[in-house]
């Protein structure tokens, strides 16, 4: 029988702390959420590698350090709301929804949306609420958003809505690029917004109203 627990453990431990997250929350998180659930059957056995695994319709759930990476940077402490843009298999979001309060998330392939929702209601992930929607265009009526997570890559810039529902004082992570992606965090500062442009990472291109 496979010890999954222990695959997360040694995940965490040689694959993410040991490149410089630290944050308890995150590691803790990282340990916890069975990202072997998220991952296709096909795949199960890959589940705890250094590597993205494709999800079906040109997706893939994102390298574990990635994960843990992007949800480190956002700065979470507990008690925020969340809009991840990007739902892919939903792995993100359970991550996502071990320490902030409410995780609201987007999905613009109407497939990965409903096995996402599912995956995340047999796990009583009952804090992440699911749509199928244009992740461009945000979740105007949840916001503003504590911290946004963006898990697919604009070519140019990061869409202006997501950046309006922004909440004073929230970080947005997002890979930006086309040839060449960089993590970028933006936070928000009253009516400004301080960029750092982090590591170099591979998305999948952002699709909808942001590709245009």
């Amino acid at each position: 029988m496979t010890d999954w627990r222990q695959q997360r453990i040694e995940m965490v431990r040689y694959q993410i702390a040991a490149r410089g997250v630290t944050a308890p929350a995150v590691l803790a998180a990282l340990r916890t959420v069975p990202r072997h659930e998220f991952v296709p059957e096909e795949s199960r056995g890959d589940s705890y590698d250094d590597r993205p695994l494709p999800i079906g319709h040109d997706s893939t759930i994102s390298q574990p350090y990635i994960v843990a990476l992007m949800t480190e940077l956002a700065g979470l402490t507990g008690g925020e709301s969340v809009l991840e843009v990007g739902t892919g298999s939903g792995y993100q979001a359970a991550v996502l929804a071990e320490i902030a309060a409410q995780v609201h998330t987007l999905e613009i392939v109407e497939p990965l949306a409903r096995r996402a929702a599912a995956t995340l209601r047999r796990l009583h992930y009952r804090n992440v609420v699911v749509r199928l929607g244009d992740g461009g265009h945000g979740w105007r009526q949840a916001g503003p958003f504590d911290a946004i997570l963006v898990t697919a890559a604009p070519a140019r810039r990061v869409p202006a809505a997501l950046l309006r529902q922004l909440a004073d004082g929230g970080r947005l992570v997002a890979p930006v690029g086309k040839l060449e992606q960089r993590l970028q965090v933006i936070r928000r500062e009253g009516d400004r917004f301080k960029r750092r442009i982090g590591t170099a990472v591979r998305f999948v291109p952002m699709t909808g109203a942001a590709a245009e």
